[in-house]
């Protein structure tokens, strides 16, 4: 069959416009790369397809960190921001964080802006249906146009597309979101390359007409003023933000569930996949926690522009008649008209332990994965991978050596380590429980924690260096109760005010931070140790085949890997030390 060879080469070919592809485009075309995005739908780019918010526990430090690494998604936040709040703020610094609801609708048309101004970046409406390749080379993407685009490495940032199927009650609906078709051609090409899939599955709640609720029994939840900002290069938003509103479920909800359970996919059998555990259905709710009253339901707007709410809690795939009558359960909610059923989704993956740690896979040299292809929920975990993945995308094509965040560096390292060594049987997402030195990756230190290598790969504007390195000597004087940072001159973008709290939480927590920067390097002794590529796992003497299994499976790099593989005990790691010693195995 003949194919129309795309006249125009690239370096990087990224595939999807959700928020892993977009932070891996601009990141690859920032650092200079010849760049494609190439995206089913140009309208639906960065598109918020389930909850219009960002940040939280875990994702707001992620989203800190994204952006003083260079990526875009917090400052695309701030400019569509529509409520905001810093949570957790009567407990320890190491768990707040920001969250902001966003207008939908603005965060897209920013997004796609950015992408169309950006340089060495080219936007294309296609979709991919096969990758490219010629023997065990990769040579690019082939598209369901019959087209072939050429690039030394591409990004695959699938989304829940890849055989998406959609559930509401007994009828399924192939798409990889309502109305959008499904990705069907990806999965085999994937499993003729070697590569193993799985399925997952998410779910979004129903939409309401915020004019049919009433406010008057619900929980206002206003905003804070001022509202935290995601990102260091952001300027306050001068309109009036909004509220959110606070409802529960109550005991007519579990009575509709409960009647209604056998016509739910989930417990029908009809979706046989794992889906989030720290996201469940209302469904998984009254029955895993039969002996909680009620469950706290969230209203937040969608947009500054429309009436539509977005139904924080609700989360479900019963059937459109059975949501309606759940509705009319809950207090506020009785006479809402619902405009969006809810439903679930499920999708193939690609198992994470088929991944280096740069994100580039093992199977296919020059091929990336980035976001829920990976296994994880979530928007801010989408774009941080998509970020890293585009960051190395283009560091491969330069010949220089990955970006690797180690777990005592930040969230995104952490949720790597996670994601390959230990793999996933159920959508991953990020928590500060996750990371054991998370009193070092606070959301107010992530830019003293990651900036330089920000302005280091070119991603941080350089004009921003001079003054970060004076916040980073106010906050240094200030720790050691030198001069005080408020008498610094201006820092912009950082104040005086902002390093002097930095300074005072590092001062307060001090013996906690210097034990988990020594617990943190006694593990680098661990991270130093590397374990050849070519090492045969059986030759190992004393370990049990399960334990060969593993380490092949995963094929850690270092020790300190090897020991985060789940059911690696320390014997396993004993020997694995013995052996390597023999091989000469450390740095």
């Amino acid at each position: 069959m003949a194919y129309f060879i795309y006249p125009s080469a690239f370096d990087v070919i990224v595939v999807g416009g959700g928020h892993a592809g977009c932070e891996a485009a601009l990141a690859s075309a920032g650092m200079g790369m010849r760049t494609l995005l190439m995206t089913q739908d140009l309208d639906t780019i960065a598109q918020m397809s389930c909850n219009p918010s960002i940040g939280g526990l875990g994702k707001g430090q992620i989203v800190r960190e994204l952006d003083a690494l260079g990526g875009r998604m917090g400052r695309v936040a701030d400019l569509s921001m529509l409520s905001a709040h810093m949570l957790n703020t009567s407990r320890g610094p190491a768990v707040r964080a920001p969250r902001a609801q966003c207008d939908k609708k603005l965060y897209q048309a920013a997004m796609k802006l950015a992408l169309e101004r950006a340089e060495n970046l080219a936007v294309i409406q296609d979709e991919a249906e096969s990758l490219w390749t010629e023997g065990s080379a990769l040579k690019g993407v082939t598209t369901v146009r019959r087209t072939r685009y050429e690039a030394r490495t591409v990004v695959l940032t699938t989304g829940t597309f890849l055989k998406g199927l959609i559930h509401i009650g007994q009828v399924s609906l192939r798409g990889g979101r309502y109305n959008h078709p499904p990705s069907d051609g990806l999965s085999p090409s994937l499993e003729a390359l070697g590569f193993r899939l799985g399925r997952l599955k998410t779910g979004t709640p129903m939409r309401l007409n915020g004019r049919t609720i009433d406010l008057s029994k619900c929980s206002e939840q206003p905003p804070d003023d001022p509202p935290p900002l995601f990102s260091r290069f952001s300027v306050r938003p001068e309109r009036k933000l909004l509220s959110c509103w606070i409802t529960r479920t109550g005991p007519g909800s579990s009575a509709v569930i409960n009647e209604n359970l056998h016509r739910s996919p989930l417990y029908s059998g009809r979706i046989k996949s794992s889906g989030p555990r720290y996201c469940p259905s209302i469904e998984d709710k009254i029955v895993k926690f039969p002996h909680n009253p009620d469950h706290i339901i969230f209203l937040e707007p969608e947009g500054f522009d429309t009436e539509e709410y977005y139904v924080n809690g609700l989360s479900t795939s019963l059937p459109e008649e059975v949501q309606l009558e759940l509705l009319r359960s809950v207090r506020g909610l009785e006479k809402a008209r619902m405009i969006r059923a809810a439903y679930a989704i499920e999708y193939d993956f690609c198992p994470p332990d088929q991944l280096r740690l740069s994100l580039e896979t093992r199977n296919v040299p020059g091929l990336f994965m980035a976001g829920q292809i990976n296994g994880t929920t979530g928007y801010e975990e989408a774009a941080a991978q998509g970020l890293i993945a585009g960051i190395n995308a283009a560091r491969l094509v330069k010949g220089e050596e990955p970006l690797v965040l180690g777990r005592d560096e930040a969230y995104i390292g952490v949720m790597i380590d996670d994601l390959v060594s230990k793999g996933v049987d159920e959508p991953y997402r990020m928590f500060t429980a996750r990371a054991e030195y998370r009193l070092l990756l606070r959301q107010d230190n992530a830019d003293l924690r990651l900036m330089d290598r920000g302005l280091d790969l070119g991603l941080v504007p350089a004009v921003f260096r001079r003054n970060f390195e004076r916040y980073k000597a106010a906050v240094e004087r200030a720790r050691k109760g030198g001069k005080p940072a408020s008498e610094e001159a201006d820092m912009a973008p950082w104040t005086s005010e902002e390093a002097e709290t930095c300074a005072r939480i590092g001062k307060e927590y001090s013996t906690y931070i210097d034990r988990a920067v020594r617990d943190a390097s006694g593990m680098k002794d661990f991270e130093r140790i590397r374990i050849p590529e070519t090492m045969d796992p059986s030759g190992i003497k004393g370990l049990s085949a399960e334990s060969s299994q593993r380490f092949r499976r995963v094929r850690p790099v270092t020790l300190a890997q090897a020991a985060r593989i789940p059911g690696v005990t320390p014997a396993d790691i004993q020997l694995l030390l013995v052996h390597l010693a023999r091989l000469g195995g450390k740095d």
